[in-house]
């Protein structure tokens, strides 16, 4: 465990410091409260700490205070080191933030048993973020491409159209469709089917600008939201999608095989629609066009004019 110590006494830091290595523990260790304040605003700052009470530049209650409000997750673990025993004393320290502490001079044993303690409680609380971050990753992207899911991308669709709203930018939205893909799954098994779905989500991000945004829409099918986004650089990122698939054939365990791409694309200027049914509509019949043009293609279909008036 990665624990932060500040005191400012040379002695007790040492010997702190030596029991604490002893143990196994990581330290982080600083002379006084504001040297321990500068590495507690960290990112990546340890969230167990131990507080000397009484130290130059910030003492111990005041960096409690702070860390408090620092709102950090997960949660800094706060043991306070202190000569005061008074029950008043050990109050207004529990009050100021901190989570234990330990009378001075310190006994090795309950030292021990309170870092013990304290690093149960932080692991648990790590443990349980990195649990809510899994069901958040799950509850918001596809499980077989790691896309964003239908939910999600037409929840960042909207935002982004609030956004173009308020800033009076343009957004391109392009609809993606594999070219045959009940074919891939009849000729070469539902795996090749799914290894294609990746490949294909792979090769769409990286193709795409850092802040587009890509989903999968449902089965073969992908929904890119491009901000700030002009039409002619929409059709040739389209384009260079499509060419991209074309040229490049998709390979996995069963052999390789050739895969392309439909696109349907539209582009909504400035103070426009903001129904994603008809955007997305709009975006779906250009898909289909291109899919009843001959497939491999791109469809544009067109600026969605302000003041739509089917939103009206």
């Amino acid at each position: 465990m990665r624990i932060l110590l500040a005191e400012d006494d040379l002695i007790t830091r040492r010997l702190l410091e030596a029991q604490l290595k002893n143990w196994g523990h990581d330290l982080v260790v600083c002379s006084d409260g504001q040297q321990a304040w500068e590495e507690l605003k960290r990112e990546t700052s340890p969230k167990l700490v131990v507080l000397d009470w009484m130290m130059p530049g910030m003492d111990g209650l005041t960096l409690s205070r702070e860390i408090r409000k620092l709102e950090t997750k997960p949660y800094t673990y706060i043991i306070l080191l202190t000569a005061k025993s008074r029950k008043e004393d050990v109050i207004e320290g529990l009050e100021a933030g901190a989570d234990d502490y330990i009378t001075k001079p310190f006994d090795p044993q309950e030292l021990r048993v309170r870092i013990r303690a304290a690093t149960r409680i932080v692991q648990l609380q790590e443990e349980l973020l990195a649990a809510l971050r899994a069901s958040e990753f799950q509850a918001t992207h596809d499980s077989l491409t790691g896309l964003w899911n239908r939910y999600a991308i037409l929840g960042i669709l909207q935002k982004e159209l609030s956004r173009s709203d308020r800033e009076h930018l343009s957004i391109a939205v392009i609809m993606a469709d594999v070219d045959h893909f009940k074919k891939i799954n009849d000729t070469y098994g539902h795996l090749a089917g799914d290894e294609v779905l990746r490949q294909t989500a792979g090769r769409i991000v990286s193709s795409l600008r850092p802040y587009d945004s890509v989903g999968r829409y449902g089965g073969e099918e992908f929904l890119m939201v491009m901000p700030s986004c002009s039409t002619t650089n929409a059709l040739n990122i389209a384009e260079r999608l499509r060419s991209t698939f074309e040229k490049n054939p998709i390979s996995n365990a069963e052999g390789t095989f050739p895969v392309t791409l439909s696109f349907g694309l539209v582009v909504v200027n400035g103070k426009d629609c903001q129904n994603t049914d008809i955007i997305i509509g709009r975006a779906d019949e250009s898909l289909y066009k291109a899919k009843n043009s001959g497939r491999n293609r791109v469809e544009f279909g067109g600026e969605i004019p302000s003041h739509c008036s089917d939103c009206a």
